[in-house]
């Protein structure tokens, strides 16, 4: 009976994602379309894979100032009334100054 050699040590999925996580996974291409040599469409295809750190730590941040991806907070509208009437108070006073002594 043939042996088959097998690989020593285990690596399961999870280090495996860990790992690329961690470090880091960028998958580049581009896709052309082409009709009798003139190009009719190309796409660019640019992926990273990587936890939230090492994009922050990488200067990749956008998701925190995208509006589609933030939501603002939840404003009660008791509350947003007091804060507007509070503000219209403070605006209508004359700004009263010290004397000198």
């Amino acid at each position: 009976m043939e042996r088959v050699p097998t690989v020593s040590g285990t690596t399961n999925l999870v280090d495996i994602l860990d790992r690329v996580l961690d470090k880091g996974l960028v998958i580049a291409g581009d896709v052309r379309v082409s009709l009798a040599n003139v190009e009719l469409l190309t796409i660019r295809i640019r992926l990273l894979v990587c936890s939230v750190d090492k994009a922050e730590q990488i200067g990749l941040n956008w998701w925190k100032y995208d509006p589609h991806l933030t939501m603002p907070a939840p404003v009660i509208p008791a509350i947003a009334e007091k804060v507007q009437t509070r503000k219209r108070r403070i605006a209508s006073k004359p700004v009263r100054r010290r004397r000198k002594q």
